[in-house]
Formats: C-alpha cells, structure tokens, sequence
C-alpha cells in the first residue's frame, strides 16, 4: 500500500512529465471530415495536418480545391503535413520545416488547452511572394496567441506554377464554372470556408475571425477584403508589409495581353512549350497535368522570380476583379476593421540610375519629394532609391489604406514596426528589414534568436503579440499595460512607433514628407 506522500510525489512527476513531454489530447475533436486528436504541451493544445481540402494532384491539379474525403479513424494531428510544392529559398527568414509536396492543403489549430465556448479565432497566412513560404517554420508556431485566450489557424495554399497558372485548354474545360488562374487565392478562400464550418467544434467563435498576413500573405489579405467572393468569412483584417494600392503583383490578366504584360494563358503556353506540349486542347491539358512535379516548379523561387512561364496572382473577373485602391476608394469592400502597416527597412524596388531619373517621375511635385528625400542634397542615389522604392510599395500604401477607410468610418489602426534584435542591431543598421516583425507577432523569438534572446527582445515580443490578440478579441489593439494606440485619423496622422528602444510609442508620422510625395504621384 502506498502512503499519502508517496501519492504526492507521483502526482508531482506526473505533472512535471506532462509538463515537459507533449501527450494526447483526453478528447478527439469531430470536424466535418472526420474526428481528429491534437497534442497538448504547456497549457496549448495543437493539431496539425487537417486536410482541408483534396490533394490537388492528378486530375486535380490546377483545379479550384475540392472537398476533403471523409476518414472513420480518429486522425492523429500531431505533425505538420507537407508544405506546397515549391523550390526551397535558402535566404528565407522562415525556412521551412516539411519536405514540399503537390499534396499540401492541409491547416493546423492551436487552442488553449480544455478551450470551451466561443474563443475569437485569428488565420495566417504566410509570404514568401507566392512562389515561396509554408505554414511549418517555427517563427509560425500559434502557442502565444492560444496562451492569450485566441485560437490560431495556419493553413497552406499552393503557390508557384500551381498556384497561379492559366492555359487556354484549361479555360476550354472550365469544371469550376470560372475559377481559373487564381489557385493559391482558391485555397485560401476554402480554408476560410473550413475555419467557418468547422472552428466551432474546437471552442472557437466563427462570427469573431480575424485574417492576418505578411507581404504576400498581406497582399493576400487586400485580396481577402476586396473579392467578390468572400464575404461573411472574416470580421477583421490585419495586413503587415503588404502593399495596398496596386495589386501587389502586379495587374496581370487572365486572358488578355497588356502592354509588357503577357496574359497567364500566354505564360502557360510558353510553359507548355518548353516541356514540348503544343496545342491547347484536352490532350495538351492531360500532358500538363502529367509532367513531374518538379518541372512544373522549374527551380522557381524568391531568388528567380523574374520568369517567361510565370506572372504570380492576376485579375481574374471572378476572385481579383480589380486593384486594392479602386475597391477602397469605392467602397466595395468588407468594411471590418483593419490594422495595417510595414517595417522601418521594409521591401520595396526603385532602379534610378541618378538622382535626376529618381526624382523625375515626381514632376510638378519634384522640388517636395527632393526636400523629402534629399533635404541637403548629399544623399546617394543608392539612399534615395531605397527609401522611394520602400515608400512606394508598402509604406505609403498603408497609410493611403489606413486613411481611406478611416475616412469611411471604418476603425483602422495604423503602425511602423522599427524594433531591431539586441543582437542585429549591428547588422541591420538602417531599420527592421522586411518580415523580420513576425517572431514578435507571433512572440516566437526564441525560436528565432535562441540564446541570443534578449529581455528586450522577450519584453516587446509579448507587447506585439498581445496587441495583435486583443484586436482579435475586441477590433482594438489596446488593453491593460500596453502603451496606448490611437484609431487612426488621418487628420492627426498619428501611428504606432514600436520603436528601436523598444517602447511602443504613438507618434506623428515622421516620414509624412515623403509619403506626401509618394501619394501625390501615385496612380
């Protein structure tokens, strides 16, 4: 017989051994599909692999994602499923933790451990400039935001060739009743779909989802707001780096040629050809849909994306009928309230050879964009040109957002993300480069930095990230302990500074000048 101590040291190495190992989930959560077990460590239970859809291979590929096959076993969720099909980008600051497959719509949920009633509910999706990117790094871990009281939904859509394709044998098909082209947008819609009907079931309320994304992912997000096709899906939208007036890549069409624009059908013939497929007809579609794999990809990715066969996301008439800034400015988009912004060394792309080509396409407005940009006239064209390129395609378009939708009566909250990792700042001299924000939005610093962590770091790691939980929760950033985030007027044009001494501070834009003189030159 065992003594009462006895008992209480069992029952303290148990909780030290469930504590420190992952275990089983005590109940199977039952999804549309069929049931599914998670893995809960530290207070966060996650399940990760959820098909959300078919595999789309075969007959299926570029097909709009078809229904999941029903499963009678409970599925073990315990590791994360394939990312898509992609050539893997060593630069990357989130490399990927799977092998690439066509087979890869698959989605994972993290909760609060026991969560029960109605959680609000946030959806990632990740960069990588559609060529590039999964929802398997570390830095996408969802752990933080459950610990907060949010559930996390990460999911995966197909990118590249698969993604984004057109070929006049496929529209000669058209099984979809016009969803063509635009693949990987299909497969971020249907997560959606599924995240309605199914996040329920894990304790997460459907009326209360917010959409978040980063730079292709943010884009996606301007996407999500203005398509025809994806209303009642989200009630608030958060966008990082993500552009905001043209469509972020570009204003390629379906169909029809432009000017130094070829349509993704023209793309798509050029592929054909190269793989010796000529004609446009079913058995030229059945040839394509039986090439390898990896000759659809091409070695394509972020380092390559400059392509003859590939043109990324293009207006299709159905899911992008037309750029960002028409839909904002006309109003024809989901008003929910949006939280939007970029980094303080963000991407952007300007090729002045001087500082007169630089300067030249501000006319009239020439001598505010040098006062700006060059107010003693020593800077080097190299400065100049970044910082243009970087105004011109995430900063000012997220002001320009901010401001519209504020104008009509939409809560919107702008913000600059400028903090540094104690242990970059040497190295990253000039601000905080494009998607490096993201360990702090999801405070998975440690997995990024490890035993170069800093308090600091941690510190603002856990302020970021719970900023981004109580939007979820509330449509409003602010809560106890966090500095004060004022809903942006453009009148005041005051943002959120996370600032390089890391102090979350409201502040008048500092870079106003010059995102006056971007604005005043934009399309």
């Amino acid at each position: 017989m065992m003594s009462g101590a006895r008992y209480a040291l069992v029952g303290v190495a148990a909780l030290a051994i469930a504590f420190a190992f992952p275990v089983w989930a005590q109940a199977p959560v039952k999804t549309a599909s069929g049931a599914v077990s998670g893995v809960t460590a530290d207070g966060v239970e996650s399940f990760k692999g959820i098909p959300f859809a078919a595999p789309p291979v075969g007959d299926l590929r570029w097909r709009a994602p078809q229904p999941a096959a029903h499963w009678t076993n409970t599925l073990k969720a315990d590791h994360y499923g394939h990312d898509c099909m992609q050539e893997p980008f060593g630069g990357d600051a989130a490399p990927l933790g799977t092998a690439p497959s066509e087979d890869c719509l698959v989605l994972n949920v993290w909760r609060p451990a026991g969560a029960h009633g109605k959680l609000p509910v946030m959806v990632w999706i990740y960069g990588g400039g559609f060529v590039n990117g999964g929802s398997s790094p570390a830095v996408y871990d969802g752990s933080a935001f459950a610990r907060k009281g949010v559930i996390m939904v990460s999911f995966n859509y197909r990118l590249g060739r698969f993604g984004f394709f057109g070929h006049p044998s496929l529209t000669a098909e058209n099984k979809d009743g016009g969803l063509l082209g635009n693949y990987g947008y299909m497969d971020q819609i249907a997560a959606l779909k599924w995240v309605q009907a199914n996040i329920a079931a894990f304790g997460g309320d459907p009326a209360n989802v917010t959409i978040f994304g980063e730079s292709a992912g943010g884009g996606s997000v301007h996407m999500l707001m203005t398509s025809p096709l994806t209303k009642g899906l989200f009630a608030k939208a958060i966008v990082q780096s993500g552009g905001g007036r043209g469509n972020l890549m570009g204003e390629r069409r379906l169909h029809e040629d432009l000017a130094n624009i070829p349509s993704a059908e023209t793309l798509g013939v050029a592929l054909a050809k190269k793989n010796g497929i000529e004609g446009t007809d079913a058995a030229a579609l059945a040839k394509l849909r039986a090439l390898p794999a990896e000759a659809i990809v091409d070695k394509l990715n972020l380092a390559n994306m400059a392509s003859d066969t590939y043109g990324g996301p293009m207006v299709d008439g159905k899911i992008v009928a037309e750029d960002p800034q028409s839909a904002y400015l006309a109003g024809r988009y989901n008003k929910v309230p949006l939280m939007i912004g970029a980094n303080s060394a963000d991407i952007g792309f300007n090729f002045a050879p001087t500082k007169e080509a630089a300067f030249a396409p501000f006319g009239s407005h020439v001598d505010e964009a040098k006062a700006a940009y060059d107010p003693m006239g020593n800077f080097p064209v190299e400065v100049i040109r970044y910082f243009m390129g970087m105004d011109a395609m995430m900063i000012e378009p997220a002001r320009f957002v901010a401001s519209v939708l504020a104008t009509q009566g939409v809560p919107s909250y702008e913000y600059r993300y400028a903090y540094v990792a104690d242990s970059m700042k040497a190295e990253w001299k000039t601000g905080t480069p494009h998607a490096t924000e993201i360990p702090y939005v999801m405070d998975t610093v440690k997995a990024k930095y490890g035993d170069k962590l800093t308090a600091a770091d941690a510190k603002i790691a856990d302020q970021t990230n719970s900023y981004w939980a109580n939007f979820a929760k509330n449509g409003n950033p602010n809560g106890a302990g966090l500095p004060e985030w004022p809903q942006y007027d453009p009148k005041a044009d005051v943002l959120m500074n996370f600032a390089p001494d890391g102090t979350p501070t409201a502040i008048h834009d500092p870079w106003k000048a010059r995102l006056d003189a971007t604005a005043a030159t934009a399309p």
